[in-house]
């Protein structure tokens, strides 16, 4: 059968699991989706000697329908936000850049959606005009539904009216707004301003922030607000980021790749950039995109492997020392296995019994060089060609993999 949904009882044994109360060597239950309390009894075993599993990342800040578009190159930073929006309509005379978006609005949310679930990202918070194609039962990650959201504070009047939204937003959802974006004079005004209108609460979301100064940032902490920090895009375009330090401490930053249109290829990336940077090390990283952006996007079952969660799941390899380094600094191709909802969605080609064992239908594909199996109902050729790096394995693939074995 093709459904991603399968009712299997999973036990994933003598892997090291990274659970809230600290790495545990307890078998972990998959059922019906979620994480059991007990290990399941009659369902299918999975060994997982010399492995660690951790939650599924949560990127808290995307927007999906542009990772197929040429990334935008400039020359100088931008000062803030309202310039580089305006350089981007140039960008988008770009006949490469027009042919991408020719490609079904449906599709392109699609691929996005792909991109994340390849580099262990089970969970998206997209910052956009919600679309029918995101309520597809087949769309390749969760993605934050209760929200409110406006674009920027200042123009370019896309999106839902600031005050409006911000009113209509209830007190236990998150409120997202694109703030601060710059290191000018005009992005550091923008958290005043915010505050002065009355749309700066507990469930406010500052998405940038870069142009936030040290008062600013000590009134997020009081108020309560988040912060979602994207280094990558930021250096790209402004020349400098947020220092997410203080922030971090205090519980009130999540981590987001925003859109491979300015930012890292995805929150995999972005981790290891970061962490290469030594701006932040791995245990620190890995919470930005699990515990604390769950708590960010008011989401208490995601981002830790507690029972009754969603069993999302990132499996890799147990590479010997500190536990959260075999994940933070790693390729997306070096991934063991991606699970969504209790279902193994790719993985590497040894994992085919349990791809079965789940009733899930599966194609061979290579990812950046590497043979994996990924779920049927995520092969469509349409969507696989906008994702570079990945393509379907064809009896030519399997004939020069035979030829290169038996010479090597």
């Amino acid at each position: 059968m093709n459904a991603l949904h399968a009712p299997t009882d999973v036990s994933l044994s003598r892997a090291i699991s990274m659970t809230p109360a600290g790495p545990s060597r307890e078998p972990l239950a998959i059922r019906a989706g979620r994480i059991g309390a007990s290990t399941a009894t009659g369902g299918y075993r999975v060994d997982l000697r010399d492995h660690l599993i951790f939650p599924g990342l949560i990127n808290a800040h995307e927007h999906l329908q542009v990772n197929c578009v040429p990334p935008f190159r400039k020359g100088a930073p931008f000062p803030n936000s309202y310039a580089w929006i305006a350089a981007f309509q140039k960008h988008f005379e770009n006949p490469a850049v027009i042919a991408a978006l020719h490609v079904s609005k449906a599709l392109r949310l699609k691929h996005g959606g792909l991109k994340n679930l390849l580099a262990g990202t089970t969970c998206v918070a997209h910052h956009d005009p919600w679309h029918p194609a995101l309520d597809a039962a087949d769309f390749p990650v969760t993605l934050l539904r209760d929200f409110g959201w406006s674009y920027t504070l200042a123009g370019p009047g896309y999106g839902p009216p600031l005050e409006q939204s911000f009113a209509a937003t209830p007190a236990d959802q998150p409120w997202f707004i694109h703030l601060a974006e710059g290191t000018d004079a005009t992005a550091q005004a923008e958290l005043s301003l915010l505050d002065q209108i009355g749309c700066l609460a507990p469930n406010s979301v500052l998405i940038h922030g870069v142009g936030l100064r040290e008062q600013d940032i000590d009134r997020v902490i009081a108020v309560g607000a988040s912060v979602v920090w994207c280094p990558g895009s930021n250096l790209a375009l402004l020349g400098q980021s947020l220092d997410p330090r203080r922030l971090l401490a205090a519980g009130r930053l999540a981590l987001g790749s925003d859109s491979r249109l300015s930012g890292a290829r995805d929150l995999l990336a972005e981790m290891r950039d970061v962490a290469a940077r030594g701006e932040l090390d791995a245990g620190q990283l890995l919470a930005l995109a699990t515990t604390h952006a769950a708590r960010v996007l008011r989401m208490p079952l995601h981002g830790s492997l507690t029972p009754g969660g969603p069993a999302d799941m990132v499996i890799v390899e147990d590479r010997g020392g500190d536990e959260v380094e075999s994940l933070v600094g790693i390729e997306r191709s070096q991934i063991r296995a991606v699970v969504h909802a209790g279902v193994p969605r790719i993985a590497d080609p040894d994992f085919i019994e349990w791809f079965a064992a789940v009733g899930v239908e599966t194609v061979p594909v290579m990812l950046d060089g590497k043979p994996k199996l990924l779920a049927k109902a995520l092969a469509d050729p349409a969507l696989m060609a906008l994702e570079p790096g990945l393509e379907l394995v064809t009896h030519s693939h399997e004939r020069d993999r035979s030829v290169e074995a038996r010479y090597h």
